[in-house]
């Protein structure tokens, strides 16, 4: 396997750990990479369609793409594009995207090695008519055919990606052979070491793509017109964030050091990264055409070349946004080939940027991709579909949450095990099971031999009651508990709830035995007063706009004791 992809391009030579990662220690999400699929054939890169199906599409670097429905592996292929790609070594089929009009024009892009010629080729396919699971091999036509030099079969890149602006972008590489020899990444009139940006939409006469007026080189003779970014070495796997749509590029390194560079959404095009005159932020080779250092965009973070720190290739992902592990949320995934190591990095609200990575991960990792959904995916060589999951969080370690009912209070309880870095435990209440509203706030003692909490919260209706935690982390990260269930049979009448009330509505559970109730603000003043005498069960108050803050409300009666609880209106 190692002869086969010649790991996506590198000769394997070990340093000295050199890399300038954060030492403080920071609670993270621990992943796991679950096995979905497996006997695939070299797998490179997993998409969705973004057409509702759910589907992930899977090319394989044989040039087929398979698909998963969500269930399990379509026995039939997509499509076969072994008769126009080449594989060896890495050259084959590398990358497939769908166009953002895909559910009306059914159109999806490739990138392959061209099967003859090694051209890195870029192609256009339709979808059957007929069959959503089957496209159309014979509705092909090609928009770029980029030359390689002579005799190198390596760099090719290898990611599409449409952006927000619904561009279809392109990571080429450099063509090949070791350092660059031709001096093409900085190049302008070769696309090799590029990100190309193109117009692919209703564009139906050769070359089947246009320009974009705003692309920076275009009024630039000594760049070509399609080049949005040089200074690439092997950009594998790039992607964007498809919340704030930031750029992410994994670059992979020559002799020393491996890279991921990051390009806010709102930044300046036509950038370059700085290859072959900088390997990271080191000079690699200076001695003609390269300007200092402080010329080009540096990466946010690098590795070097070793097994316990680092790695020898780097394989993208994409910033977690997915519905399943919030504590995940913001994080970049990457992972190097040959170590199997995995990093989650994101800012550390300073201008710089927390590294932390993760070891005995599956390695041979050579791709990732999102599902509709944003919940996150990678495949390997050896041929294998993973979900990537979080298998434990971090700061704390919950050992058990618990709840007791006694006179229309429910007392919940919980220990920890471990604490780190936690800021404070906000206890949600639902009373359906979906619909869950903070109802109280606990200070995390941060013990990093856990303590124990408890909460008491005042039931008002019978039923069943969930219960959860949102444990939160000083950075403000934060991930839930289990949801517990308590059976309430003896909820106190007189009772006023929520005590967090965040929709403007309080809500007062009578017996009939009071004839007043009264808001009063923190400076004294009434803010709401109401007549309920002969009310009983439930009765709902509309609060007045300038009820803020903590307030309490006051239930009176003649020959009752008052009741008095306090509220806290967001």
């Amino acid at each position: 396997m190692q002869q086969r992809f010649t790991y996506l391009g590198r000769k394997i030579r070990l340093i000295l750990f050199t890399l300038t990662l954060s030492t403080t220690l920071h609670a993270q999400p621990q992943l796991d990479f679950n096995s979905i699929v497996s006997g695939l054939s070299f797998p490179v890169d997993v998409v969705n369609a973004g057409d509702g199906s759910n589907r992930l599409f899977i090319a394989q670097h044989n040039g087929i793409i398979r698909i998963y429905n969500g269930t399990v592996l379509l026995p039939q292929s997509f499509i076969d594009l072994s008769g126009v790609t080449t594989e060896n070594g890495e050259q084959g089929l590398l990358s497939i995207a769908f166009h953002p009009q895909y559910t009306t024009n059914r159109q999806f892009f490739v990138l392959y090695t061209a099967s003859g010629t090694g051209n890195v080729t870029l192609a256009r396919y339709t979808t059957s008519t007929g069959d959503p699971n089957v496209a159309d091999a014979g509705s092909g036509v090609i928009l770029l055919s980029l030359p390689k030099p002579a005799g190198r079969t390596n760099h090719n890149g290898g990611k599409l990606n449409f952006g927000n602006d619904g561009y279809l972008y392109l990571g080429t590489g450099d063509g090949g052979g070791a350092g660059d020899p031709d001096f093409l990444s900085q190049n302008g009139l070769s696309y090799m070491g590029k990100l190309l940006r193109i117009n692919v939409t209703n564009v139906n006469t050769p070359p089947y793509y246009t320009i974009p007026v705003d692309n920076p080189f275009v009024a630039d003779p000594t760049v070509l017109d399609e080049v949005f970014a040089k200074g690439l070495r092997n950009p594998w796997r790039w992607s964007f964030d498809r919340v704030t749509h930031d750029l992410w590029i994994a670059d992979v390194g020559q002799s020393a050091w491996e890279e991921v560079n990051f390009v806010a959404a709102n930044a300046t095009a036509g950038l370059n990264y700085g290859w072959r005159c900088y390997e990271g932020t080191h000079d690699f080779n200076t001695t003609s055409g390269c300007l200092p250092i402080n010329n080009y965009t540096l990466p946010i973070f690098e590795y070097p070349h070793n097994s316990t720190t680092g790695g020898f290739s780097i394989t993208g992902g994409y910033v977690y946004r997915g519905p399943d592990y919030p504590a995940l949320t913001g994080y970049y995934i990457c992972a190097d080939y040959i170590s199997g190591n995995v990093w989650k990095i994101k800012p550390d609200g300073n201008g710089g940027w927390n590294a932390t990575i993760q070891t005995g991960l599956p390695g041979s990792i050579t791709g990732f991709g999102e599902a509709e959904n944003g919940a996150l995916y990678a495949v390997s060589s050896t041929g294998t579909l993973y979900k990537v999951q979080v298998s434990a969080s971090l700061p704390v370690t919950l050992t058990n949450f618990t709840g007791r009912l006694r006179d229309g209070i429910v007392t919940l309880t919980w220990k920890t095990s471990f604490e780190q870095d936690n800021k404070s435990f906000e206890v949600e209440y639902s009373n359906d099971g979906t619909n869950f509203q903070k109802i109280g706030t606990v200070a995390a003692t941060g013990s990093p031999n856990g303590s124990s909490y408890n909460y008491l919260h005042t039931v008002a209706i019978n039923g069943t009651a969930w219960y959860r935690l949102k444990m939160i982390e000083q950075s403000g990260t934060w991930t839930y508990s289990n949801i517990i269930t308590i059976q309430v049979t003896d909820a106190s009448a007189n009772t006023v709830y929520p005590t967090v009330i965040n929709n403007g509505v309080l809500s007062i559970k009578l017996d009939g035995s009071f004839q007043s109730v009264t808001l009063v603000g923190s400076d004294g003043r009434v803010l709401l007063q109401r007549d309920i005498r002969a009310r009983t069960g439930r009765v709902d108050l509309v609060l007045p706009v300038n009820a803020k803050g903590i307030c309490m409300v006051q239930l009176q009666g003649t020959g009752q004791t008052p009741v008095i609880q306090k509220v806290i209106i967001q």
